[in-house]
């Protein structure tokens, strides 16, 4: 494939601009770790949500989707939409907590919400699982999504990939800090969002597709297009619809949809002015996340299944990509390969722009918790401000080493997006009632995670004993469930085996976050009784509230999503519904918001 004058303008003035910023900002970044890490906490709402809606908008995710929807048709998208549910409850319940907290990281969380030597140890091992084992695991996806487009667009060896961009990433990454990972997130946003359309434009118009009605109507489209799986297939139902929305959204960690907040999206609630810019960010964060980006996507995709109907047909047209890495997320890439001279060149600067947004924010994002959470507290606690910033510039490079490595091992997105999925399983419902139920402490969380761990390889290991084949006592579909119920009922035996956290410990938890709510109730009265007032001002609970809003988000979102999906077929009739509940019930979430915003007020 071959690159002209102009597409190689563009490419490098992109990579120049963003060195640029980096350089720029790298002298207040390296100030200290609250500059490095949080940008001293005054980030605006609207610079905060386009570097969340930056960062996802990552070089695997056009890839995932685009497996998905050649695996199990657009429905095979609510793997991931699923976490709707959890980004809004964040938004209404949870953003306001994190900004009050104050904390650096939410692993210092567990110092403010527990107390001992439970509390140190699960805070350090935590912030080295998530923040280089699971960390690393989410990079590596990118990573690889990043490899394949070197190979089919430019013939790159997967080395190569990984040196060119793994070396600009990690030096901006390094000097820059937060405040260069933010401020050239809100340049990439819009960079990746011309790229993508203007692909699904060129791309769906091409001959051998046919335009938009040509393509909807194509024999190995339209069994493709539902955005709900078939309910006569109940495997199909209940693995794509049914677990997702039951189970999944509120019991598995995964980056960017952690039940209750957390990792790079609490960072940013973290970085923010107040509380109320947190709730902003997030919110719209959310809505561009899944009501405005995923079609553009799909549409390639769709468009795919008309040019390359197979994997074999993938293979043919480049012979020289590796066997494995062939997988059907391959057929994005290959499809961006017939696009023209200029838009190429913008195509494929965005795609570089969403490797680096991703890349950086994981890579700043990682350090933080070595830094703050291990090195700080484990290693050199009187470490100077220069020393730790220093010592997180060295963790970004070492995570970009680590990451490109598996990278390299890798076949398939999915891989990794099940193998996260599974390992967070059981876990989410511990990240929601942590805030409000008192009784929760430390062991709580380390058993489930733990547990979660041990259980899902235990399961990988005797799969084909319990889940696949007639004699398996399990249907393969139940493998998540399982893990979620198993790892559920040890944290709650757990729970309450284990001595509660200390009186002085809850009773200074409440007094700085105020969750309210009668999961607090026995330790307010307690306190109360001995003449120790944890209860200040009048604000009233705000869950009951912010759970209406979460659901009215949640119809907001969807109904937008699945709008522009009707439109885009050609249902004309269901689209106008769905565009009426839109405006319907977003008057009615402004009206609860205002509410809200009030009683933080």
């Amino acid at each position: 494939m071959e690159l002209s004058t102009l597409d190689y303008s563009i490419i490098i003035g992109f990579f120049t601009l963003v060195l640029i910023i980096g350089i720029v900002v790298s002298k207040k970044s390296g100030k200290n770790t609250s500059e490095y890490f949080l940008s001293g906490r005054t980030m605006p709402w609207w610079l905060l949500g386009f570097s969340m809606v930056a960062t996802t908008f990552s070089t695997d995710t056009p890839n995932l989707v685009t497996d998905f929807v050649r695996s199990d048709g657009v429905s095979g998208n609510w793997g991931w939409w699923a976490f709707l549910l959890t980004g809004l409850l964040t938004v209404f319940v949870y953003a306001k907590l994190w900004r009050r907290s104050n904390v650096a990281t939410d692993m210092e969380f567990y110092d403010l919400r527990y107390g001992g030597k439970p509390a140190h140890f699960l805070r350090g091992f935590r912030s080295l699982y998530l923040g280089i084992v699971f960390n690393v695991m989410a990079m590596s996806a990118v990573t690889l999504a990043a490899i394949k487009i070197g190979q089919v667009m430019l013939g790159l060896t997967p080395l190569q990939t990984v040196l060119i961009g793994g070396t600009v990433t990690v030096i901006f990454s390094a000097i820059g800090g937060f405040r260069g990972v933010v401020y050239t997130d809100f340049v990439l946003f819009f960079l990746a969002i011309v790229g993508a359309l203007g692909a699904a434009i060129y791309l769906v118009n091409l001959p051998e597709v046919g335009g938009l009605s040509n393509l909807v109507n194509h024999e190995n489209v339209q069994g493709k297009m539902s955005i709900l799986p078939d309910f006569s297939d109940t495997d199909a139902l209940i693995t794509i619809l049914i677990i997702p929305i039951a189970v999944q959204w509120w019991s598995a960690w995964y980056p960017g949809g952690e039940p209750g907040g957390g990792g790079y999206i609490a960072q940013r609630m973290l970085a923010a002015k107040n509380e109320n810019h947190a709730i902003g960010a997030t919110f719209f964060f959310n809505i561009m996340h899944y009501a405005l980006r995923p079609w553009p996507w799909i549409l390639v995709a769709l468009a795919s299944l008309v040019v390359y109907p197979d994997i074999a047909s993938i293979q043919e047209a480049f012979p020289n990509v590796e066997e494995s890495k062939l997988g059907n997320d391959l057929a994005y890439s290959a499809m961006l390969t017939k696009l023209p001279s200029g838009l190429l060149g913008i195509v494929l600067a965005s795609l570089g722009a969403a490797y680096m947004s991703t890349i950086s924010t994981h890579l700043n994002w990682g350090s933080s918790y070595v830094v703050n959470d291990f090195y700080k507290q484990q290693v050199n606690k009187n470490a100077s401000e220069k020393e730790l910033v220093n010592v997180g510039r060295i963790t970004t490079v070492v995570l970009m080493v680590l990451s490109a490595l598996f990278a390299l091992e890798l076949t398939n997105a999915t891989q990794l997006f099940d193998i996260i999925i599974m390992f967070g399983a059981g876990t989410g419902l511990i990240f929601i009632l942590r805030w409000f139920w008192w009784r929760i402490n430390a062991w709580s969380e380390i058993v489930a995670m733990f547990s979660s761990g041990i259980i899902s390889l235990l399961f990988w290991k005797f799969e084909d004993v319990l889940f696949i084949g007639d004699s398996a006592p399990f249907p393969e579909w139940s493998k998540f469930p399982l893990v979620v119920l198993i790892t559920t009922i040890i944290w709650l035996m757990t729970t309450y085996l284990t001595k509660p956290e200390s009186k002085e410990t809850l009773q200074n938890f409440y007094k700085k976050i105020q969750p309210g709510g009668p999961g607090w109730k026995k330790v307010v009265e307690q306190a109360t009784a001995e003449g120790n007032i944890i209860v200040e001002g009048t604000e009233k609970w705000s869950v009951p509230s912010g759970i209406l809003a979460m659901i009215l988000g949640c119809i907001l979102v969807y109904c937008c999503m699945f709008a522009t999906g009707n439109w885009i077929y050609g249902n004309y009739a269901l689209a106008s519904g769905l565009t009426i509940a839109v405006v319907v019930s977003g008057f009615l979430l402004a009206r609860v918001w205002n509410t809200m915003k009030n009683d933080i007020l």
